[in-house]
């Protein structure tokens, strides 16, 4: 493909599902493609900083590697300390001590790049772009990948936050709101899956001083299935390239079986390269 000023890279989240974007990302530093512009959500967020900051292999060994030696994801973290990952290991001691993000690449990069959060006061999306106060930088990234009932609310200047995923899962119209409709969109879901828009009267349960968030996540798999079937439509009518996994995939959002993360990453690699020939 040919990137112009005007090129964006859209990162759909998805959990652990994000690491065929690992792949993905990976295989775009291997061929040394730069999109001016990057927007990530939750996982996406996390993955599209390993490459803004250019650390080939750092999503997939954070992803696959690190969770089979430190089993950072279950039931009993969330039973410990109200989070169903551990968030001290994942945004902490590996960012700072095992394998720290390059901080000085993220501070010089000229590449763009957004990270999404949702608002627990409006229930809209916050877009942040901040690459070079690394403690802020943990608090966004944090804030975007911290799930609806199973992680605890984040905060960013302040401001309480949660997955934005709840309220902008694939941020298309955001990038091309910024003058970037060249875009490359990478989802980590198959061609035709659209959510079960089921009742969600257990929300009224939760974030009871927050009404709009209660809204927003009643509202989620609604507008997640009309963001899919507009940039379906848009992909049709060769606006955008849309990566994505050939086929049904069986990670789920909390997997943990390191065999099957492998496969979906070198799966997100070959698609990727694939779908990008020259």
């Amino acid at each position: 493909m040919t990137l112009t000023s005007n090129s964006g890279l859209i990162l759909e989240g998805g959990g652990m599902r994000g690491v065929f974007t690992c792949g993905v990302l990976d295989c775009l530093m291997d061929k040394d493609i730069r999109f001016p512009y990057t927007i990530g959500v939750s996982a996406g967020a996390c993955n599209g900083l390993s490459y803004i900051s250019r650390q080939r292999g750092r999503a997939k060994f954070s992803n696959i590697d690190l969770l089979k030696k430190y089993n950072y994801i279950g039931i009993k973290h969330l039973l410990k300390k109200g989070n169903i990952m551990d968030f001290d290991l994942l945004f902490h001691t590996f960012p700072e001590e095992i394998i720290p993000y390059d901080y000085e690449m993220l501070a010089t990069t000229e590449q763009r790049f957004e990270m999404v959060t949702t608002s627990c006061k409006t229930g809209k999306a916050c877009y942040y772009e901040e690459t070079k106060n690394p403690e802020r930088v943990i608090d966004i990234v944090k804030a975007s990948s911290s799930l609806p009932f199973v992680c605890p609310i984040a905060y960013v200047d302040g401001e309480p936050m949660l997955d934005g995923g709840i309220a902008d899962s694939i941020p298309i119209m955001r990038a091309r709101e910024l003058g970037y409709d060249n875009n490359v969109v990478v989802l980590t879901r198959n061609k035709g899956y659209r959510k079960t828009e089921k009742d969600m009267k257990y929300v009224s349960l939760f974030y009871k001083e927050y009404p709009a968030m209660q809204e927003a996540i009643r509202n989620r798999n609604k507008m997640y299935n009309e963001q899919i079937s507009m940039i379906e439509a848009m992909e049709e009518r060769g606006e955008i390239i849309i990566i994505r996994p050939l086929k049904p995939i069986e990670v789920d959002r909390m997997e943990r079986d390191t065999k099957k993360l492998l496969a979906l990453y070198e799966e997100g690699y070959e698609v990727a390269s694939q779908t990008l020939k020259p």
